[in-house]
């Protein structure tokens, strides 16, 4: 038995070097599998191609999981490169250019565009495609290139045409492979989407593939530049109505179909050899990529500012608690649900007493204190069916639904003991007027009059009796 605690701390201590350690498997196994499908497409070098996905899964892993991953992408990008070529200086110079660059691009986007927040916003995307797309992708194509040449498993005088593949499909696996990738993997929402939402998903899903195929399938047998806008629509329904997230796969699924059908020899971008078609079609893949990115964040920022001033425009800004024209709205939705249940409904209205004396006494910054205690005590005392609302400016509101004038005194008692034993200074204390509907009226004027009737009925009785709170 004395043993079992060492035993517990060892497996404790050793359990984040597993974790570690199968972090860093799962990332060398990604990378190698994406770097082996990218060059079944390198058709001028065996080591150079216009298509590698690994570009944005180094990105995305750098991005999500740190820089400490960096051991994975060596590892990956080596043993891809080995079986390849074969030859271990020249695949290790790639794999160390490989690393350097995921590296490079994951500084430059942690550092100038927000880190796993970069498709959040417009700029930031703009500078995550400036930077680590354009930018950091030229030190894998540069120190590769020289190591093909170095070690000979490149022919003279193709340095030029071997640099822009090379470049080209590394700045398109990062615009296109790294968004889904850091936006399915980083610390957000839950996708929570309703019924009616997943069959529309599921919808976006089949008609991105038939528009896929439809462009670059080689149904038609007249390639036209002009069918590539058939994809519009799929990326523009995904932009207006999911997330940046949606989009972000919605464009990877286009692409991966883009270029299997052109690579065999299929769409409208098979016109030429295959090193050429793809070279057009990654290109047109980039621009299709960071528009449609753009759009999505445009309006992804559009429906929060739009979520922001609903919030505003039915809530008090001081306490967070329903305005007077949430509170109204609430009480004639739940007057007209009492009218077909036949169940009771309660209004409490409550006043902060000496709200003046506060704001004279210990100043105005006290007062909105004062103000916001009294929503705190509310809110505590509500169920998931209330309605807090702040109703003036030291006057509050309760929409209690299904309950009697007793339960909602026994409410209002509630939040008065709350107050009576908070220990913050100074010492608050509240009036309360109670109306039931449909006995003290049966519209909002009424309800709201008989329970501000109720209040300065208590406030009077309170002078006479300063212990009473109820009738």
């Amino acid at each position: 038995m004395a043993d079992r605690p060492s035993f517990s701390l060892s497996r404790m201590a050793h359990a984040p070097s597993i974790r570690r350690a199968v972090l860093l498997l799962g990332v060398a196994g990604a990378y190698y599998l994406g770097a082996k499908l990218g060059l079944q497409f390198a058709f001028i070098n065996a080591s150079a191609t216009s298509v590698w996905p690994p570009t944005g899964i180094a990105l995305a892993a750098f991005v999500l999981f740190g820089y400490r991953v960096w051991p994975a992408i060596v590892v990956g990008a080596f043993v891809a490169n080995l079986t390849t070529s074969g030859s271990a200086i020249g695949s290790l110079g790639i794999a160390v250019g490989n690393t350097l660059e995921g590296l490079t691009a994951a500084f430059l986007v942690n550092r100038f565009a927000r880190g796993g927040r970069v498709f959040d916003r417009v700029r930031d995307i703009i500078r995550f495609t400036a930077l680590a797309a354009l930018v950091a992708t030229t030190v894998s194509a540069t120190i590769g290139v020289m190591t093909l040449f170095v070690s000979g498993l490149a022919p003279g005088g193709q340095f030029g045409t071997l640099w822009l593949t090379w470049w080209l499909g590394d700045a398109v696996g990062a615009i296109v492979v790294a968004p889904p990738l850091i936006l399915w993997g980083g610390v957000r929402p839950a996708v929570g989407w309703t019924r009616n939402r997943a069959i529309e998903a599921a919808a976006l899903l089949a008609i991105t593939i038939i528009a896929s195929y439809l462009v670059f399938g080689g149904v038609f047998p007249d390639r036209h530049y002009p069918l590539t806008v058939w994809v519009w629509p799929v990326l523009i329904w995904s932009a207006l109505r999911f997330t940046p997230r949606e989009t972000a796969t919605v464009i990877c699924i286009i692409s991966v179909v883009a270029i299997v059908r052109t690579a065999s020899g299929d769409g409208p971008f098979a016109l030429r050899t295959p090193q050429e078609s793809l070279t057009l079609l990654q290109v047109s893949t980039a621009i299709t990529a960071v528009t449609a990115l753009v759009l999505s964040a445009v309006v992804a920022a559009q429906r929060d500012v739009e979520g922001t001033w609903r919030e505003l425009a039915i809530t008090d800004p001081l306490t967070g608690l329903a305005n007077h024209r949430q509170l109204v709205q609430a009480l004639e939705a739940e007057i007209r649900r009492s009218r077909r249940t036949a169940q009771p409904l309660a209004v409490v209205l409550l006043d902060l007493d000496g709200l003046k004396q506060i704001n004279d006494r210990h100043g105005h910054l006290a007062g909105s204190l004062a103000i916001r205690r009294v929503a705190e005590a509310l809110l505590g005392s509500c169920r998931g069916t209330d309605t807090a609302a702040r109703f003036g400016g030291d006057e509050f509101a309760l929409v209690l639904p299904e309950t009697g004038e007793a339960a909602a005194w026994h409410v209002a008692r509630g939040i008065a003991d709350r107050l009576a034993t908070d220990a913050e200074k100074p010492n608050l204390s509240i009036s309360v007027g109670v109306a039931v509907y449909p006995g003290n009226g049966e519209t909002v004027e009424a309800l709201l009059n008989a329970a501000d009737v109720a209040l300065y009925e208590t406030k009077e009785r309170r002078r006479a009796k300063p212990s009473g709170l109820a009738p």
